[in-house]
């Protein structure tokens, strides 16, 4: 049997390769498909039932001997065996097992069956690279609002697989698009709502094997503007409460709270609050809040907060008329915190808050607090009041003294002040006529002309006083000459005589200065015509 066993005829192998060529181009070959490292078995035709001797053949230049299911011979390598003693089982498959493969059986003659094994290698391995702007401690890639990302995928598998990228951002899932060798990509501008998970998924043509990678990829943003920071009063506690802001980024900043100068730490958070008591506190004390952003700049951004006891202004002193109303103002300036601002009332129990009710009514605006009391009454309104104000860096309070009066009569004192004005006047009056008796009725004349010049125009008035002294006549013998010439006198336009002086007044009507010449003129003739009579009558004898 070991003889009969030899090795089949070149004649023979070259018939059954004209064979399998023949039914290749018929199109009758099976298709068998393998994994890389696998097992696989391939299939001698479809037929059930009695089979008769196989023998498995590799077809290459030359038909390559495998297997056979006579017992004499033995398989070309230990990783081919026979199933059911028909079928070929291959292990632990390499890219060099594809091709083409015919088994041939010998029953009632001979027959074949071609298989056509395919052997898939991967997808196993899947490179993803983004252009990050950085990475976080679990390995989450993250990039800045606006800027450009780049994107690329590859697998090294055999045949080259289809790689496609697919983007999920909340619910639903889009994709960007498929090649079959690599799929690049680049976003532009990037924003909040391309963040979310990128995945890379790599399908195999022949075995249809998947391989996915998922990327998480977020979008950051530094806050727009510069930070805020206050401080504020906690109503239950009276602590100091340091509070820091910095809106519009994302994710949020750290905060961290320092004492300036000297820098001594306060407090570090996500929040930026912290707590103060009163001990760490004094006026004019600074605090600096540093915020830091993972995509802002290196050095931060920073606010200061200046503490300031509250500084107080208010009237030191109210009067209010019994049954009126009355309105005391406080006003409270650089109080930081804002101080809280109470009414008190009296010295001796300063810490009786008043309460708002029907009598008092207290509103506040800002840092200015005013106290209305309604119908004053001098035995419950009258005294001190207080304003106090405070916040957690100090205490000041200012005093403020109502009086509460009767009302005035009014009428009484305007009619006082009228009776004063007028005998004031008389007594003013009175002196004038007796001190300077120039001011006659005569003189009435001067400002109320006769009837027929009141037609004229009044617009100026002029009075010219003339006076020559005289001297006294000591003799009796010309008292009677001087009789007459006070007689002459009365004729004259306007003369009155006072202490031994005589005045002679000329009144000039409506500005008309060529008129008031020609009345000088008048007196001066009248005044020489006299003088010559006196001097005719002189020369007479007596």
């Amino acid at each position: 049997m070991a003889a009969g066993c030899g090795a089949p005829e070149p004649r023979v192998l070259l018939c059954l390769g004209a064979l399998l060529a023949r039914w290749v181009a018929a199109g009758l070959e099976a298709i068998i498909v393998g994994e890389l490292h696998e097992s696989i078995t391939l299939h001698c035709g479809n037929i059930s039932g009695p089979r008769g001797l196989v023998t498995w053949y590799r077809n290459d230049s030359e038909p390559i001997f495998l297997l056979s299911s006579n017992a004499s011979l033995m398989p070309a390598e230990p990783r081919f065996s026979l199933v059911n003693a028909s079928s070929l089982h291959i292990e632990v498959l390499s890219l060099q097992d594809e091709g083409n493969y015919t088994c041939q059986e010998m029953w009632n003659g001979t027959r074949s069956f071609p298989v056509w094994l395919q052997v898939a290698s991967g997808p196993d391995h899947i490179e993803v690279n983004i252009s990050a702007t950085g990475m976080l401690a679990n390995g989450t890639l993250y990039v800045v609002k606006g800027s450009q990302v780049d994107f690329s995928c590859r697998s090294s598998a055999q045949p080259p697989p289809v790689v496609e990228w697919w983007f999920q951002a909340h619910s639903s899932p889009e994709s960007f698009g498929s090649n079959l060798t690599v799929t690049c990509f680049t976003l532009l501008l990037m924003s909040q709502n391309l963040q979310g998970n990128y995945t890379c998924l790599a399908t195999s043509t022949l075995s249809g094997r998947q391989r996915k990678v998922i990327t998480e990829l977020l979008v950051y943003s530094p806050p727009p503007s510069p930070p805020q920071c206050w401080a504020e009063m906690l109503l239950e506690s009276s602590a100091l409460q340091l509070t820091c802001r910095w809106d519009g980024g994302y994710p949020d900043p750290n905060f961290l709270w320092t004492e300036e100068p000297g820098g001594a730490i306060v407090g570090k958070s996500k929040l930026g609050v912290e707590m103060l008591n009163r001990s760490r506190l004094w006026d004019g004390k600074k605090f600096k809040c540093v915020g830091s952003h993972i995509v802002g700049p290196e050095s931060g951004a920073s606010c200061v907060v200046q503490i300031r006891i509250p500084s107080l202004f208010s009237e030191p002193m109210k009067t209010c008329f019994v049954g009126g109303n009355i309105t005391l103002t406080c006003q409270v300036s650089e109080a930081n915190p804002p101080a809280k601002i109470q009414w008190l009332r009296n010295l001796a129990q300063p810490e009786v808050v008043i309460q708002p009710d029907s009598h008092y009514l207290i509103a506040q605006e800002g840092q200015s607090s005013t106290l209305t009391i309604h119908n004053c009454s001098q035995d419950l309104d009258e005294g001190y009041y207080v304003c106090r104000a405070e916040n957690p860096v100090g205490v000041r309070e200012v005093d403020i003294w109502l009086n509460v009066k009767e009302p005035v009569n009014i009428g009484g004192i305007v009619g006082t002040i009228v009776s004063l004005l007028l005998l004031g006047l008389a007594i003013i009056s009175g002196l004038m006529l007796y001190y300077s008796p120039v001011f006659c009725w005569k003189d009435i004349l001067i400002i109320f002309p006769p009837l027929e010049i009141r037609g004229q125009d009044m617009g100026d008035v002029m009075v010219l006083v003339d006076s020559e002294e005289e001297e006294e006549q000591g003799n009796a013998a010309e008292e009677e000459e001087e009789e007459e010439e006070e007689t002459e006198r009365e004729e004259l336009p306007k003369e009155i005589k006072q202490h031994g002086h005589i005045h002679r007044v000329t009144a000039l009507v409506n500005g008309n200065l060529e008129r008031m010449g020609n009345g000088l003129q008048d007196l001066q003739d009248d005044s020489s015509e006299q003088q010559s009579d006196n001097v005719r009558e002189e020369d007479r004898p007596v």
